[in-house]
């Protein structure tokens, strides 16, 4: 499986924060469906701190259409949620996204209300230092 551009940033920017990667990837059994990421430019990590426990997607937003992309993740956080709520719903999904992009695209109106009516959580990250920015829940 192809891993994320940017995948080794986000788990190096967990690690720093203290997180035990756990899973990477992480799969979802769900009886007749096995969810796991498996495009090249998603890859889906466990981490656990203190008891609580998350699985990240991570999108990279590198491709020509930023809007395209978004569609994208925000099927797979539906689908992801979905089955994490019925097989491990003590672990909460987060989606990561570049600063620049969360910059860019997050912080337009129109993303914030999609954001905020999917209740989507966000984690923010710089690729180039391999850090977590901001955690948005």
């Amino acid at each position: 499986m192809a891993k994320d551009l940017y995948h080794n940033a986000v788990r190096h920017g967990l690690e720093r924060e203290g997180w035990t990667i756990t899973h990477d990837p992480l799969e979802i059994d769900f009886g007749e469906v096995l969810l796991k990421i498996d495009l090249g430019a998603e890859q889906l990590i466990a981490a656990q701190k203190q008891g609580e426990k998350i699985a990240v997607e991570i999108k990279s937003f590198l491709g020509v259409s930023t809007i395209y992309q978004f569609h994208t993740a925000l099927g797979q956080y539906y689908n992801y949620r979905f089955a994490l709520k019925a097989v491990e719903p003590e672990r909460f999904l987060y989606l990561a996204v570049p600063s620049s992009t969360y910059k860019d695209f997050f912080s337009r109106r129109f993303t914030q209300m999609i954001v905020e009516e999917v209740e989507i959580k966000l984690i923010v990250f710089n690729p180039l230092e391999e850090e977590i920015v901001q955690w948005k829940s």
